[in-house]
């Protein structure tokens, strides 16, 4: 598809259903926010994938409050500039809510605008502890990076993994600081504070082979990789060339399908913390599974999952809103709220919290941690 052709349809407003409600109204729009062209795009398109399957769920069932939704979807391209242009194109359109953005960097850019209009926005993944604790129109459905770090550094604690080198994305910098400083912190009181920090930016020329070289300057028993899907693959493949025998590991944001794709036998044994449970048999997770592998023809991903969730609460919030209540007002006052796989709770500053697994891919798949 040409690019100015693709642009164009991921600008458009995604509709899912009528135009209009039975009773003749407007739709009900829903803005969403997430990178949907970058390199990294995975998190993003899943994100919307889980998205569009809510909003069709809820308008097979007559919409809400017999309006029908209707999502206005934005492409932040992984970039702080196009992201507050995007997110101001959201206010314009008046949406009720957005959900989004799934990066912290990201969020840092377009919060300043969406909260400037007092716009409820609720994030499926993003944990930089820059966000937690604040009195804004944010609602975060994911954990914190103090959660995150301070397991990975007890998971790693206990395979003995006392010198750890660490490379992190600084184009995400409000994430991996973020992550790597309580990382620091928790690795520290047990002893074992990191040996090696190795920054970058996520480019497709960068020189992965000298950042893992630089890792290996420092003498480590493990390496630690906070970024993407594709940077971590790409880090791995040099790591396996340069220390085949060196464990290997990498923070959450990058436990996409696409992570296991790219990566092939190059991440075999390494080890990453899940956001969902992937072997759920329970039947409400069965029927989102079946109903994502039929529209989308491929496993769902955590961003699909805890986005799906974000809509979810979004929709329960709004069909329970009483007069007088903004949308952010309605979403403290009426949860707890059931999501796919865990209850979701949000304290008063909109900040929730979630449960994680480890895993390790082998074989290509996500196996869980006994």
């Amino acid at each position: 598809m040409p690019s100015l052709l693709r642009r164009r349809l991921l600008l458009a407003p995604l509709l899912i259903g009528p135009l209009a409600g039975c009773d003749g109204r407007a739709p009900l729009r829903i803005g969403f926010i997430g990178g949907l062209s970058d390199r990294v795009s995975d998190v993003g398109q899943a994100g919307l994938e889980g998205v569009t399957l809510a909003v069709e769920r809820v308008n097979r069932q007559g919409g809400l409050r017999g309006q029908v939704v209707e999502i206005v979807a934005r492409d932040d391209r992984n970039d702080r500039q196009a992201a507050t242009a995007m997110a101001q194109e959201l206010v314009a359109a008046k949406v009720e809510a957005v959900i989004g953005p799934f990066s912290s960097g990201i969020a840092a850019a377009v919060m300043p605008v969406l909260e400037q209009a007092a716009v409820l926005t609720i994030s499926p993944t993003i944990t930089s502890m820059d966000f937690v604790g604040r009195d804004d129109h944010l609602v975060r459905i994911n954990r914190t990076t103090r959660d995150n770090a301070s397991d990975y550094a007890t998971q790693l604690s206990r395979r003995g993994q006392k010198r750890v080198a660490v490379a992190y994305d600084q184009r995400n910098r409000a994430f991996s600081e973020s992550w790597l400083g309580e990382f620091r912190t928790a690795a520290a009181a047990l002893g074992a504070p990191p040996v090696g920090e190795v920054g970058f930016e996520s480019r497709a020329d960068a020189d992965f082979a000298s950042i893992i070289a630089a890792m290996l300057d420092t003498r480590p028993d493990g390496l630690l990789f906070i970024a993407s899907a594709a940077d971590v693959a790409r880090l791995a493949q040099q790591a396996r060339r340069l220390a085949p025998a060196l464990p290997i590991s990498a923070s959450e944001w990058a436990a996409t399908e696409q992570l296991v794709v790219l990566g092939g036998e190059v991440i075999e044994g390494l080890l990453i913390a899940q956001g969902f449970n992937r072997d759920d048999t329970s039947a409400r997770y069965r029927e989102f599974r079946e109903a994502y592998l039929q529209r989308f023809t491929r496993e769902p991903g955590y961003s699909a999952v805890m986005a799906h969730d974000a809509a979810s609460v979004l929709f329960d919030a709004l069909q329970r809103r009483r007069p007088g209540e903004s949308p952010r007002q309605a979403l403290l006052a009426h949860g707890p709220y059931l999501g796919l796989q865990q209850q979701i709770v949000f304290d008063a500053f909109g900040d929730g919290r979630r449960e994680v697994t480890f895993t390790e891919i082998r074989q290509r798949r996500f196996q869980r941690v006994k």
